[in-house]
């Protein structure tokens, strides 16, 4: 099979969806792989790196799209790339339609069999591929949010550690999935008074079991939601729901009671966010205010640290992607249910019910 690795064009996107070293293993199981010239400059691959490993240079990315049968991106097309798109293609990467109604009805009109990292299980239930950048964004989201509550940027002034003899700042984390769980993980190391909120209770129970004490962890009933959230310094969304968009939990009227220069790291913006005042933002203009309050709301957040992400996203990719190539999209997806999970888009309809149901649009499950 011809696969072929675009460079990604949204906005400060510095990774890319292979490394020469996964480059290296596709051609050694005798597939052809094109490579758009300066795809992995900014996870700092030359193209020359690329070339060593056995991939050819494409002439330039509609070129690639011609003749790839297999496209594996990081992030989702864009507008530009939409045209390239053609009949019986596969795309695989990060999609998150539920928020991107544009972008699915191109896929539909083209037939395209677009595959969604974000969705796709491993036969335990996880979510293999969403689990790196996730633990990522989770980490990042802490990082970010410590940063924007300095004055300088528009913050409170408060040192999320606080030091001896003055308090900490309070964060409080939605959703204790991967992402909370990795922002709660950096919170508490950095000295932070840290409320983690969620359903699920036993998970609850597992953090207040790994952390004894240092955390308090909350049932996630609207009172509290508001409550914790009104009082926080920093409050991170990691609310994730399956090829579904986020729900709303956080109100603008509870935004408005928040303190002046605290700050909100929406990590659930790709699909919709979790906050009524979250809309996408960039990394060239990452923050705005809304009643005061700093929203930072990059849907690509792991896409300025390229270099740890693209090992960590190829590490996860890799397997599913050579089982793709080697078997044909078709015998790959009959036989693993987990991948048919990921398959959002096929043979112009709307396989993913959460997109569907998002969208207000049929929806054909694969047979």
């Amino acid at each position: 099979m011809i696969v072929g690795v675009p460079k990604e064009i949204k906005d400060q996107e510095f990774r890319v969806s292979l490394t020469p070293d996964g480059v290296a293993t596709l051609c050694a199981a005798g597939h052809r792989v094109w490579v758009e010239p300066g795809a992995g400059i900014g996870s700092g691959f030359r193209d020359e790196d690329y070339q060593k490993a056995g991939a050819h240079l494409a002439r330039s990315k509609a070129q690639l799209f011609q003749d790839a049968e297999l496209i594996v991106k990081v992030k989702e097309p864009l507008p530009p790339e939409y045209a390239l798109f053609r009949s019986g293609q596969v795309l695989f990467t990060y999609l998150h339609l539920a928020a991107e109604a544009e972008l699915t009805r191109a896929l539909v009109e083209a037939k395209v069999t677009a595959i969604a990292y974000e969705t796709t299980e491993s036969p335990d239930g996880g979510l293999p591929m969403l689990k790196p950048m996730s633990e990522i964004a989770g980490r990042m989201a802490v990082q970010v949010g410590a940063r924007y509550l300095e004055r300088s940027e528009g913050g409170s002034g408060l040192l999320l550690g606080g030091v001896p003899g003055v308090a900490p700042a309070n964060v409080v984390v939605l959703g204790a999935g991967v992402v909370g769980s990795a922002a709660t993980r950096m919170a508490v190391g950095m000295g932070a008074q840290v409320t983690v909120i969620n359903l699920d209770l036993e998970r609850l129970r597992d953090l207040d079991e790994l952390y004894r004490g240092r955390i308090v962890t909350l049932a996630a009933n609207q009172p509290w939601i508001d409550r914790a959230v009104a009082e926080a310094d920093l409050a991170i969304g990691g609310v994730l729901v399956r090829g579904a968009k986020a729900p709303k939990l956080v109100s603008r009227s509870v935004v408005s009671r928040m303190k002046p220069g605290s700050v909100i790291v929406d990590v659930s913006v790709d699909q919709g966010g979790c906050f009524e005042t979250t809309r996408p933002t960039s990394h060239s203009d990452p923050v705005y205010q809304v009643e005061g309050v700093q929203h930072y709301c990059v849907p690509n957040m792991p896409g300025i640290v390229p270099r740890t992400a693209t090992f960590a996203l190829t590490n996860a990719t890799l397997p599913f992607i050579v089982r793709i190539a080697s078997t044909g999209v078709a015998r790959a997806i009959h036989a693993d249910p987990g991948l048919a999970r990921g398959v959002n888009v096929a043979n112009g309809a709307v396989t993913c019910k959460g997109v569907a149901d998002a969208q207000g649009l049929p929806w054909k499950p694969l047979v």
